[in-house]
């Protein structure tokens, strides 16, 4: 019997996870973390029957407690590390949003718990932290991400040295195609309709900024452990090519499927072995016809260049990138900014910070730099509505 945590569970990542393993009858769910959805929790206590619950939000998690059901509720970030790190837990899919979900990965790390990460922030801020520490531990950090669950498994069974680049892909989002100019006025109902993928808001706003790309090349050196340069960003409308690894003798391979998030979660929850999903649609390549590839627009899009520019730099620099980005889309989807201004914003925020950069933040460090980046994004921000 496997025992599953999984923090972040009533998210978009969180909900087909617990789809994947409904039916497998070797993973117990022992506990489910979210931030304040507590009515869906109370849903998911009633059919998985975990020991335990953690609400990051201190009141919800008060409000929960009233309910008085069969399950101990922990809350804040001590209840975080404490479901992650567990005895009582095997594995830990870590699928919250944000920089919470970094000391949890910590310490489940160093309580050996095996982790499936969909938490972009963990690596993208703490990448020099977590992959020393993971291999201290002796323990692979599995990519539920869909283009880096591609990656993975389009190098396995190759030898590391013989990679040449990482063709990272990217649907180019609901903008795609678009000049800058184009872009002027834009709002958030239009950013929100992304062509192929149903995600939650702030990564499909990040989609269609092309920034979330930015911060896959950041988690992708990391995982996959080559320079950001060694990556390159194609845009892939269709989204069927998840990504792929081009060797040094010019043969390149990747992983295609239907865009379904059930895919890398199934793989990086079965991983090396594949179990069997619903067969309701499968995909069909003579019924699909062609696959079409572009390079991005970096000038239209420069949230993508301004990720190749934190990676290059490093150290505190990818903190101010992703914690400036945070910040503006909160802004954006509030209606206090305009479309183009993110990526302004962001911009104006590591054009300050270039000579403030910390080589190896602690994660202390980390912390303070994006508490730095998000007030400087507030106080720069010009378009206010």
């Amino acid at each position: 019997m496997r025992n599953l945590v999984i923090l972040g569970s009533t998210g978009s990542i969180g909900t087909q996870t617990l789809d994947v393993v409904r039916q497998d009858p070797n993973i117990h769910i022992t506990g489910l973390a979210v931030y304040r959805s507590i009515d869906l929790l109370r849903e998911q206590v009633s059919l998985y029957h975990p020991e335990y619950v953690c609400i990051y939000d201190e009141k919800k998690a008060e409000e929960f407690r009233h309910y008085q059901l069969p399950v101990k509720v922990l809350s804040g970030m001590d209840g975080l590390i404490e479901l992650a790190s567990m005895e009582q837990c095997d594995e830990v899919v870590v699928a919250v949003v944000g920089m919470i979900g970094i000391r949890p990965t910590i310490a489940a790390l160093k309580a050996h718990k095996k982790v499936a990460l969909a938490n972009k922030e963990t690596l993208v801020c703490a990448g020099h932290i977590i992959m020393p520490l993971a291999k201290e531990c002796g323990i692979e950090i599995k990519p539920i991400d869909s283009e880096h669950s591609a990656i993975w498994q389009s190098l396995q069974g190759e030898p590391h040295a013989r990679i040449e680049k990482i063709l990272l892909t990217a649907s180019g989002g609901p903008f795609r195609g678009k000049k800058r100019a184009d872009l002027t006025g834009k709002t958030k109902e239009d950013a929100l309709k992304h062509p192929n993928w149903s995600m939650g808001r702030k990564i499909t706003i990040d989609s269609a900024t092309m920034v979330n790309k930015g911060l896959e090349v950041l988690e992708a050196a990391w995982l996959f452990h080559v320079p950001v340069d060694q990556i390159q960003v194609v845009v892939q409308p269709q989204s069927i090519v998840h990504s792929a690894v081009q060797y040094v003798d010019g043969s390149v391979k990747a992983q295609l499927g239907l865009p379904d998030m059930r895919i890398p979660i199934e793989y990086a929850l079965y991983a090396p072995d594949r179990r069997a999903l619903p067969d309701d649609e499968r995909l069909d390549l003579a019924k699909l016809g062609s696959l079409t590839f572009e390079n991005p627009d970096l000038e239209t899009f420069k949230g993508l260049a301004l990720g190749y520019r934190a990676g290059r730099t490093g150290g505190s620099m990818p903190t101010v990138f992703n914690a400036a980005n945070e910040e503006a889309v909160a802004l954006f989807l509030d209606d206090r900014i305009d479309f183009l201004e993110i990526a302004d914003v962001i911009e104006e925020a590591m054009n300050a910070h270039e000579n403030h950069v910390i080589s190896m933040p602690t994660l202390q460090e980390i912390l303070d730099t994006e508490a730095w980046a998000r007030s400087f994004v507030r106080e720069h921000s010009t378009i206010v509505h």
